[in-house]
């Protein structure tokens, strides 16, 4: 997992409210378990005009002009600003997925759904909550403003406008510690390397027929 420590980025303002997993990656394309490769379908109902179907090119398919993510002025966004309850919907981890490998390291919304934000946070995808009268203000200076940028600290916990001004946020601690080291699960448990190995010997001398072992 990709650590993240400070991110400077251009914001996307997606104004929607109960944005789900299916929209952010519909069912169809969920047919790997890899990582990578879901950003092109990332928002696939939104983005595209036509059905879209797994293995096609996405290329050459019609795109919505007036979805956010295909305007010019926000392309290589790399945080996105939404409304409340995003991630609602199914349990899919590949929503986070998506986000991360199309570009995106930040959300900030002024609620989460429970399972997506602690997927998130499993793959290097910061999620925030944010006031919604902060939000509201967001809104209206990116909409003004081509290329509004904001710059988000995990660090120090905060979030830094144009002008200098700072918005605090919280973060459990040690998911802070996971997303500033890039430690997913298996870099958590990887740290314990050796204590896994020195048990697994001492077993294997202690109960050798476990490991198929006869003395």
């Amino acid at each position: 997992m990709k650590a993240l420590t400070t991110v400077t980025g251009i914001v996307a303002p997606l104004d929607r409210s109960n944005i789900d997993t299916d929209m952010i990656i519909p069912k169809q394309f969920l047919k790997s378990i890899k990582r990578s490769g879901f950003g092109p379908n990332l928002f696939d109902e939104l983005r595209y005009l036509d059905e879209g179907r797994p293995n096609m090119d996405n290329s050459t398919r019609p795109l919505n002009p007036d979805f956010v993510l295909n305007q010019p002025r926000y392309q290589g966004a790399s945080i996105l600003m939404s409304r409340e309850n995003f991630g609602c919907g199914s349990s899919r981890e590949h929503a986070p997925w998506a986000l991360e490998d199309f570009g995106f390291r930040v959300i900030l919304a002024s609620s989460f759904a429970d399972i997506f934000y602690n997927n998130c946070f499993k793959n290097g995808v910061l999620p925030i909550v944010v006031d919604e009268q902060v939000l509201d203000g967001w809104f209206k200076t990116v909409d003004a403003n081509e290329g509004y940028q904001l710059t988000v600290d995990l660090e120090s916990q905060t979030i830094t406008d144009a002008e200098g001004k700072q918005v605090s946020f919280e973060v459990d601690a040690f998911r802070k510690h996971c997303l500033l080291n890039g430690l997913d699960d298996i870099g958590l448990t990887l740290q314990e390397a050796d204590k896994i190995k020195q048990y697994e010997q001492q077993r294997a001398q202690q109960h050798p027929w476990v490991f198929g072992q006869i003395k």
